[in-house]
């Protein structure tokens, strides 16, 4: 099992190390790539070759013009997870070149990098019993937090 993170630039590093500590909680193995599918179409392709005949999710990291989640999806038959950082500039609407996709295509969007790391785990849990039961322990202990939440308000 293993997590293939490509960002469209280096800038989306701090997202994707959140998406990479989450995988880990859940002893996911994590790969992180710098990979333009405007700049180096082709090497995003290569990436794809490399690690799709493993057992892998690709999860997409590109704002803005977001070509990087659909075009990961299509040239893959691995699941692709699109976790695009989303900025102010255009009042968050540039999400929508990863929610709009042709036919096809369907990379899944999850906005919160600890979130995509989660669906990522769900996924490989299919197949995996002991995954299931970190992941069971893991809402457990956020279930928890909201109760212990709820205890210490005092107005």
């Amino acid at each position: 099992m293993k997590a293939v993170i490509i960002m469209g630039s280096k800038s989306d590093l701090e997202w994707s190390k959140k998406i990479v500590d989450t995988l880990r909680i859940f002893g996911i193995e994590s790969i992180v790539r710098v990979a333009s599918a405007h700049k180096t179409p082709l090497k995003v392709l290569e990436i794809i070759k490399e690690y799709e005949k493993e057992d892998v999710i690709f999860v997409t990291v590109a704002g803005r013009s977001n070509a990087l989640s659909g075009f990961v999806d299509a040239n893959t038959f691995r699941p692709v997870i699109a976790c695009p950082p989303y900025s102010d500039r255009f009042a968050g609407m540039d999400i929508l070149s990863t929610l709009r996709m042709p036919s096809g295509v369907s990379p899944m969007t999850v906005l919160e990098p600890e979130q995509a790391g989660l669906a990522v785990a769900k996924i490989f849990a299919l197949m995996d019993k002991e995954l299931a039961e970190k992941i069971r322990l893991y809402q457990e202990r956020k279930k928890i937090e909201i109760e212990e939440d709820d205890k210490g308000v005092l107005i």
